[in-house]
């Protein structure tokens, strides 16, 4: 297989061990979806921990599409994104982020202009110098 199959051709690979088949998959692109049929629930776990995919199911296909409260996507080279219900307005809206803060207790040696007085003062406490700083505060200087 040599490209991407979007038909109805089911292409079978052949492993030793269903936990190989892990590393087949892991071998190529990341698949837009994967499908796991199995009643054990630690190779079910193994499956989701393991495998990367857009999108997954155990014991059935292509119902995931179906349910909207389950973004729709791919990762790597299946693509980018989550889309489906309220994840497609999610990735089509742009979130802003806004911080509200007020002054109080906010030092004004943060804010210009930058005197000698405020320069000793950011160098001694950048410095870690506690004799430095305490200098500084009462308008002192060793310069």
């Amino acid at each position: 297989m040599k490209e991407e199959i979007f038909g109805p051709l089911l292409p079978i690979v052949t492993v030793e061990k269903i936990e190989d088949s892990f590393e087949v998959i892991k071998s190529k692109p990341k698949p837009l979806a994967a499908y796991l049929f199995s009643d054990d629930e630690q190779m079910k776990k193994d499956f989701v921990q393991n495998v990367s995919a857009g999108g997954m199911l155990v014991n059935d296909t292509i119902l995931h599409l179906t349910v909207s409260s389950l973004p729709f996507g791919g990762v790597g080279e299946s693509g980018m994104g989550a889309y489906h219900g309220k994840f497609s307005f999610d990735a089509f809206s742009h979130k802003k982020g806004v911080l509200y803060r007020s002054f109080d207790g906010d030092a004004t040696t943060r804010y210009p202009p930058y005197t000698p007085q405020k320069h000793r003062l950011l160098k001694a406490v950048m410095g870690g110098n506690l004799f430095g700083i305490i200098l500084a505060l009462i308008g002192w200087s060793r310069d």
